[in-house]
């Protein structure tokens, strides 16, 4: 399944993706939008964590829990692949439980779908 997910990469995508639709909780804000020149078969999303959140241990870290969310998040639920995605992580991230987390984006997910 990893193969299938691919990060954006151009700062026209992210400045496009940042004018279309968004939906908010309290650990990320997630914009979604239908890109052009995008591969529709393949799910084009990217994590940011601002440097306010903490050093690079700890960006990372709400990094790496965001990729295996969204890996579980492909799995069972079907996300539709001709959206691009930018999840952006908030404090708050950090010090919440895991399946907190993953419960409150399951949700999110399902309301874009």
């Amino acid at each position: 399944m990893r193969s299938k997910i691919l990060a954006l990469s151009k700062k026209e995508d992210f400045k496009n993706l940042l004018k279309k639709k968004r939906l908010s909780n309290k650990y990320v804000t997630i914009f979604f939008g239908v890109l052009d020149n995008k591969n529709s078969k393949k799910l084009n999303i990217s994590f940011v964590a601002k440097k306010k959140i903490g050093n690079a241990v700890k960006r990372n870290k709400i990094k790496r829990r965001l990729r295996n969310i969204i890996d579980d998040v492909v799995k069972k639920i079907s996300i539709k692949l001709n959206y691009s995605y930018l999840v952006i992580a908030k404090p708050t991230m950090l010090n919440n439980e895991y399946t907190n987390i993953k419960e409150t984006l399951f949700q999110s997910f399902k309301k874009i779908r």
